[in-house]
Parts: structure tokens; sequence; C-alpha cells
């Protein structure tokens, strides 16, 4: 039974009637644990969080905060290759558990030096200059920004255990607030494991981080108005979070990072063969192998002018069938399976949906040779390219969480333009292109769509991060489907989890408030 982190102790689910759920290796389909939040305390949980970890981190000022930031990357980093061992069970290769692991240290290291940077050393933010509000000098007002005295209960998927706890309680430590994490099951015993490095280096004040496995739904009535409930996951999940009566009624802060059909748009001017031609494929394909396509950002959609369609598809496929998939320990291997056999059924569903408007050009949904692995006690895919009629709807609708992409090929930009609006609004977005007229037009159009764009050119396209990569600085969200949320973003996204309040007053107490 996997252990919770509750009141900073080791707790033990009470779980006999059968309700614990099995998590499997999704390698060779041996059990690596049993999850299950039966018998938590979780009303204590979060009185702890609110009475001992709020204090003691709203006492310090945003460097010192940024000193426990610090403080966490190191203990991560100390024991990451333990990490790295256990990203295995999760299908992860190598380069796939440092995308995790090694991106949440870094992020941890960048929130702490954007603190000291732009932030005072000091408990709290004035923002701006006093304003004059009278006619004479003595009623002035200014906008403070002060730490809530709640929690963050975190809600995360599957496919980044490490990353996604560590960004979220960057923010929540600068903010002032304690986190309270619950990971998704498949992979819970990757995010418990990074927990206890975190616990054991003692490096934070108590109640500031603490770990519910399992369930959380009864803890969701527990949440009050100082609280922020953030969500990764599933547009369904989201949906239902955003209309839960309790979050509702007691106007808890929901942000919700979900699940969207991400696309990619290979502008007229790039010609087969061309240098950006070839980076176009190496980014389709990354994003279709990286952690076997599990991320919120990968690239779902292709779209591709219409003369060219024939030469994408050929040149995808032949990328694509250089890509060994097995075990990720293997020598050679390119791609592990994804998280779970339930996983895997899920991606198939999706893209024989898909399919039904086209046909797939490479790989096969019912077969896959794995290196050093059981196909079938492994949660193993091939890698799926199909091509579709961008008219129809699937292509639009379901996305395929493992390494699946769909080319669609478009008439005029006009038409890609309104592609691209029909996934409803998504996390990232890229464009291929060496005509800056033709980028600033599209960007334009296609903007509000987006939570971010990536515009892929001969100039970046040896030092780009890639489409996939969501960065500290910048937002990383999007509109409609995706969520509406916005998490990182900087220093600003620190500010977001805090409280804006205008005071107004003479001068001599805004003084004493620093303003």
């Amino acid at each position: 039974m996997l252990q919770s982190h509750l009141q900073d102790a080791w707790v033990t689910p009470t779980a006999t009637d059968g309700s614990a759920t099995d998590v499997h290796d999704a390698v060779t389909g041996d059990l690596v644990c049993r999850v299950s939040s039966a018998g938590l305390d979780l009303t204590g949980a979060f009185a702890h969080a609110r009475h001992a970890g709020g204090p003691a981190l709203r006492a310090l000022t945003f460097h010192r905060r940024a000193d426990l930031l610090d403080a966490v990357a190191v203990a991560v980093r100390a024991r990451r290759e333990e990490l790295y061992a256990l990203s295995a069970r999760a299908g992860a290769t190598l380069n796939d558990a440092r995308y995790d692991i090694d991106g949440g240290i870094r992020v941890l290291r960048d929130y702490a030096a954007r603190a000291r940077a732009e932030l005072p050393d000091a408990p709290y933010l004035v923002e701006g200059p006093a304003e004059r509000l009278a006619r004479g000098e003595d009623f002035l007002g200014v906008h403070i920004v002060t730490p809530s005295p709640g929690l963050m209960l975190q809600v995360n998927a599957f496919n980044f255990p490490v990353w996604a706890p560590l960004e979220k309680l960057a923010q929540a430590v600068l903010a002032g607030m304690p986190s309270v994490v619950k990971p998704a099951t498949p992979t819970a015993y990757l995010t418990g494991h990074l927990v206890r490095v975190v616990t054991e280096a003692g490096v934070l004040p108590p109640g500031t981080l603490q770990l519910v496995v399992g369930s959380v739904r009864p803890a969701l009535d527990l949440l009050g108005e100082q609280d922020v409930l953030s969500f990764t996951g599933s547009a369904a999940t989201a949906e239902t979070l955003r209309t839960h009566a309790h979050l509702v009624s007691r106007s808890v802060r929901f942000n919700a990072e979900a699940d969207s059909v991400n696309a990619v748009v290979l502008a007229p001017d790039v010609t087969p063969g061309s240098p950006l031609f070839d980076a176009f494929v190496r980014e389709v394909v990354t994003e279709m192998t990286v952690k076997a396509g599990q991320k919120c950002t990968a690239i779902r959609r292709v779209l591709v002018p219409r003369e060219q369609e024939s030469a994408a598809l050929d040149a995808i496929s032949a990328e694509l069938a250089g890509v060994t998939v097995g075990d990720p320990g293997a020598e050679g291997v390119r791609m592990g399976p994804v998280v779970s056999l339930a996983q895997r059924d899920d991606v198939r569903r999706a893209v024989r949906r898909i399919a039904e408007s086209g046909r797939f050009v490479h790989g096969d949904p019912a077969k896959v040779r794995a290196v050093d692995a059981d196909p079938e006690r492994g949660a193993f895919l091939d890698t799926l390219l199909i091509s579709a009629d961008p008219e129809a709807a699937a292509p639009h609708e379901v996305e395929p969480f493992g390494p699946a992409a769909t080319v669609l090929a478009y008439r005029d930009t006009g038409h890609a333009a309104d592609l691209l609006a029909r996934g409803r609004g998504s996390l990232a977005a890229s464009t291929v292109s060496d005509d800056v007229d033709w980028t600033s037009a599209f960007v334009r159009e296609t903007a509000a769509w987006h939570g971010r764009l990536h515009l892929l050119d001969s100039l970046n396209m040896g030092q780009t991060t890639g489409h996939g990569s969501p960065l500290p600085g910048l937002r990383h969200g999007g509109p409609g489907r995706a969520g509406g949320g916005s998490e990182m973003a900087g220093v600003r996204g620190v500010v977001d989890l805090m409280q804006r309040t205008a005071v107004q007053g003479s001068r001599r107490a805004l003084d004493s408030l620093g303003a």
C-alpha cells in the first residue's frame, strides 16, 4: 500500500474492502503498488497546512522563500537517480525521465532566481507609485499583493509526476501558500518518492508540503475562499470540478490545465527537402515519441498545404521508421510504453475513430514489436501516423494521448486558420515558415485560440526548446477546451496566487506599508 504524507508523517491507508487500486509496471505488467485514501485524515491535513505551513511561509520574505526553492532543488538533484529508476517502471526512457525530473529542478531554480531579481526582500508586494485621490496630498491609494491564508490543492496528471508538483510548488511557496499534492494514480509512486526525498531533506517548514494518494474527492468540500485548486488533467474532469457545488458556493479559485488537440502548421513557403522542412519533420516526430506522446502539449494535428501532403506523410513516416520501441533500459530503444494497459486501450480507441475518415500511414494500433519486452504484458504501442479528412469532426475533437498524430491537408491559409479553431482552444500551436508576413498575419488570426504560439523558422530552428516545452517565464495554459487557466508565467504567476488589495490612506499610513 502506497503511503501518504500528512501532518509531517507517513501514513498507511486502511483499505481492507478491496477498494484499493492496483498499479502495474508499464513495461512488465508486474504489480508496483496499491493505492487508496481510505482512513486518511484529510481534515487534519488541511488544518495543518493552514495553521502550520501557511504562517511559516508568510513570515518569510520573497527572497527567503526563494532560498527554500533552491534547497528543494539541491535535495532532488542529489537523489534524482532514484527517480530515474522509478520512471522506467512508468515506461520512461532516460531522456523522458530527464525531461520530467531535471525539468522540475530547473523550474525551481528559475523561480528562485526570478524572485530575487524581480520581487522585493519583503513578505508582500506594493505595486506601483501611490496615486493621489483628492485635491490635497493626504489621501492616496496603492495596490498591495499579500499571501492568502489558504492552501493549494494540486490535482496532477500522470504524465509529469515530478515536474508538475515541483512547478506548482515553486509558485505556491513564493506566494506564501502551502501545498497538498494529489498525484494521478498510475504514477503516484513516483510523486510519492519525490515527496519522500524532499521531506527527508528537511528543507521546508512543517506543513508546507503534504501528499495524499488515492481519491481526493472528499477533500473538495474542505476547500474555502482563500484556497486554490490547481488541476491538470482531462477536459471532462475539469468541467466536473468547475461546476462542483461547494467550489462554486465558496468561490474557490480554480485553475485548470486540460487536454487539447494541439497543432503544427506548415506554411506554403516551406519546400520539401529544405532544412526548415526537415526541422518540421523532426518536431512532429519528437512530439510523437518523447514520453510516448503523453504530453499535454504534444502535437496531435499536423496541418500541411494540400500540394505538400504526400511529401509530408512520406518524410514523417520515414523518420518514424527509425524509432525503436521497447524496454526503456534496452540498448537503442527510443520510445517506451505508455503508462498503463488502460491508457494503451484508450489510445487505440481514439486513433481508430480518427482513422474512420482516412487511413493509417504508419503503424498498426493492434501490433507492435517491443525490444526486450513482452508487447502483450507491457503497455506498448507503435508510432501511429494517420491521414484524415480535414473536414471530419474526430481529428479536431478526439485526442489520442499517446504516440499518434494526424496529418490534415488545408486548401489555403484561411482554411488552415479555420481548422485550428475547430480544436476549440489549445495549450500550444506551432507555425513553420520563413515568410514573416505570413507568420505575422497568421498569429493575428489564430492567437486567441492558443495559450502559446511557437514560431519555428530558419533563424531559431537550431536553438528552439521545441513546440512542447513550457517555460517558467511564459504563461502555460490555454483557452476553451484547454481549461482557460494559467500556470507559470514567471512572477506574474506568483502574483496570481496572491490577493491584490487597493489601500487608501494618508501618505504616513502608506509609507508604513512600504508604498
